[in-house]
């Protein structure tokens, strides 16, 4: 006896639907990773499997899992962080044994070993894609840049002007070599705490992509660095730098000075200072690296340039900045001592700044020949003047076999009554010992957040 044509049609439909159950995407189980202690969201925490995939929290601390795998079992996540991390367990593995559901959420709470805070990733791509994929940070927008390369920040106008170096876009393994820019309003951020959401105007070209604004005469990129906004003699506030033209792999045969035309919204040549060719292999001093300006016991206010201690200096004018013959040579120590009394520390790249909360001079500079990465770790130290004498340095901020270089201090943030310092670098894979690329974040600019009441500063401080 055959069953009845109704019955098996119900019998397909319920196959077919079970089936399609059975094929539907399952939602990602939601992986929130903050710092112990203070419940912030942590970025740039990596979860690894035991079978090599790695997922890396966003700037919000989420993490979207989405293994089929391992759905509903317990299973052991590797956890490594640059600073943030778990305690080794009696075999020295550094992990947490999570039980991930569809559509579930799960926490996973990491000690900060670091003396400075990440607050989260400035530049490139999927900023907050993790918690995208959850459904939650909608509103956020990118800016179709992929990475750049050192960044650069100066009040001018009515806000602030960020640049940055060689810049990758999504459409051409060879982007922007001749600087990318864009402004913010003077404060764009209204508290220093994570999740970090720091909104750029990119300068575009017609195309809609970020363009180049520094596109000066020669073959190869362009490089501006020791970016300033100086007054001229009819009172105007100028932008303006020096460059760098440069020839693969990284040889520099021309250097100059150049400035910001408004009306083109573009860097233009003002003078050239140095060619290879025609004034022998070493360029004369520039003013170039990390500036800003100081007053003297007179009141005469000075332009001071330096990667990180200054090692030039000029009136904080114009034409006198435009001057070479005007610029006075400084001497900068190549090394500073270690607070606990160790090997004198390599001074690398950073940048110099007054603190009004701690009414000294501070420098964040990199360490050449670090311990945990060759440019990865990061100190701090202070001085009575800009010049010096730098007291005893302490590490805020270390790297495990990964690049942090050219740090730069937000002074522009500073308040008196605050402890707060904020500061940027580049984070990238280049010049470490050949570690894979982390998704999304190699080579883009990462801020951190020091408090300077911190008690692990203590003995940098200096009366």
């Amino acid at each position: 006896m055959r069953p009845a044509r109704s019955v098996v049609a119900g019998i397909f439909a319920g196959l077919i639907a079970a089936a399609a159950i059975a094929a539907a995407p399952l939602a990602p189980c939601r992986i929130d990773v903050v710092e112990r202690g203070s419940g912030w969201p942590v970025p740039l925490v990596e979860l690894r499997t035991l079978h090599g995939v790695r997922f890396v929290s966003d700037n919000a601390g989420a993490v979207a899992f989405d293994l089929p795998e391992f759905m509903g079992q317990e299973l052991w996540l590797e956890v490594a962080g640059h600073g943030y991390g778990v305690p080794a367990d009696g075999f020295g593995y550094r992990g947490v044994r999570l039980t991930p559901v569809p559509g579930g959420r799960l926490r996973v709470e990491v000690e900060r070993t670091s003396l400075a805070r990440r607050l989260g990733r400035v530049t490139g791509a999927g900023i907050f894609a993790e918690s995208q994929k959850l459904g939650l940070e909608s509103p956020w927008s990118e800016t179709g840049v992929l990475g750049c390369d050192s960044v650069q920040a100066v009040p001018f106008g009515s806000g602030l002007f960020w640049a940055w170096g060689d810049t990758t876009l999504p459409h051409y393994p060879l982007g922007i070599f001749h600087m990318s820019a864009a402004r913010t309003p003077a404060r764009p951020l209204a508290v220093f705490e994570p999740p970090l959401r720091l909104e750029f105007s990119h300068l575009r070209g017609s195309s809609g992509r970020p363009r180049d604004v520094a596109r000066l005469p020669g073959p190869g990129p362009t490089w501006l660095s020791g970016m300033i906004v100086l007054p001229d003699g009819a009172g105007r506030e100028r932008l303006v730098a020096a460059y760098a033209k440069v020839r693969p792999p990284l040889s520099v045969y021309e250097t100059g000075l150049c400035g910001w035309n408004e009306a083109s919204e573009n860097f233009e040549p003002l003078a050239v200072l140095w060619r290879e060719l025609d004034a022998g292999p070493r360029p004369p001093p520039l003013p170039d690296g990390q500036a800003f300006v100081a007053a003297d016991e007179r009141g005469v206010k000075w332009a001071y340039f330096g990667n990180p201690l200054p090692v030039l200096r000029c009136r904080a004018t114009f034409e006198t900045w435009r001057d070479p013959a005007r610029w006075e040579k400084l001497e900068a120590p190549v090394t500073l001592a270690p607070a606990d009394g160790g090997p004198p520390v390599k001074v690398h790249g950073g940048s110099v700044a007054w603190h009004p909360w701690r009414r000294k001079w501070v420098t964040i500079f990199t360490q050449a020949g670090g311990a945990g990465s060759f440019l990865g770790d990061i100190w701090y130290a202070e001085a009575p003047a800009p010049t010096g004498p730098w007291g005893p340095a302490v590490k805020v901020l270390g790297h495990d076999n990964y690049t942090f270089y050219n740090p730069r201090i937000h002074a522009m943030w500073f308040e008196a009554d605050s402890p707060v310092l904020i500061f940027e670098g580049t984070f990238t894979r280049e010049f470490a010992d050949r570690p894979p690329a982390v998704p999304r974040y190699d080579y883009n600019q990462i801020m951190h957040r020091l408090d300077l009441d911190e008690p692990g500063l203590a003995a940098a401080r200096i009366p």
